[in-house]
């Protein structure tokens, strides 16, 4: 009965998350740890969710043109790189300050979607500064080892503040997250952590909720709908984490 409420959450979560191109990851592993599974058993069964759920909406992105490569590019490699530094750091950090650190990305991300406006008549900018751009890679990657949670969180809100198109934004970080997760989930199997059986189950239900989740983002929602929802669920699983961890 737990696989397949894991399954049910998985899919529904992959779909909600995929309209920010945030990895939904940060999301489940709090419910997987809430069905008493061990943080450290949870952290790469999200990596690789994140991995193959937003591996299936960017191939929809590519496909439909809406992926700005050049970037993504330098977010990609620093994200990759420090994503096996935040996994290899997490043995060595007590599984209660990695919830506590969890819940501050909650909160963090949560408030950067719902407070972070900007005006109608601003323009959005097309240029790449690329040591900016490293710096969100590398900040995303070492969160996305270290909590198990991809790093669309720090990424999205940090490329609002610089400016970018927010559907453009969704796209890029739809498309870094994937290889962020799989660093970090490839450094938790090589240190032995991984549940085989929950990981399967999690993943192929996120693969269907994320590419019907990116359709729908840009067939029937704007930007700003899809903030305010992913805000307030953020702030929700914060409390909640927060009440259980006190």
């Amino acid at each position: 009965m737990t696989e397949y409420l894991i399954g049910g959450i998985s899919f529904v979560a992959a779909f909600i998350f995929s309209l920010g191109g945030v990895g939904a990851a940060v999301i489940l592993i709090p419910v997987l740890v809430s069905f008493g599974i061990p943080i450290g058993i949870a952290k790469p069964v999200g990596l690789f969710y994140n991995t193959v759920s937003l591996a299936g909406a960017s191939f929809s992105n590519i496909r439909n043109k809406r992926l700005d490569f050049r970037i993504a590019i330098p977010i990609i490699i620093f994200s990759f790189l420090f994503a096996i530094v935040g996994a290899w750091m997490s043995q060595y950090i007590p599984g209660k300050i990695i919830l506590i650190l969890f819940i501050g990305f909650l909160l963090f991300s949560g408030f950067m979607f719902l407070l972070h406006k900007r005006k109608e008549h601003d323009s959005y900018r097309e240029d790449r500064p690329y040591l900016p751009l490293s710096a969100i890679g590398a900040l995303a990657g070492l969160l996305s080892g270290l909590l198990g949670v991809g790093g669309g969180g720090v990424i999205s809100p940090l490329m609002f503040l610089l400016g970018y198109n927010p559907k453009k934004i969704t796209a890029i970080t739809a498309f870094v997250i994937p290889f962020s997760s799989f660093s970090g989930f490839l450094t938790y199997w090589a240190m032995g952590s991984i549940n085989w059986k929950i990981l399967v189950i999690a993943s192929t239900a996120g693969i269907a909720g994320a590419m019907l989740g990116t359709m729908f983002l840009h067939n029937k929602m704007d930007t700003n709908s899809v903030k305010k929802i992913l805000a307030v669920i953020l702030l929700l699983m914060a409390i909640k984490m927060a009440v259980g961890l006190w």
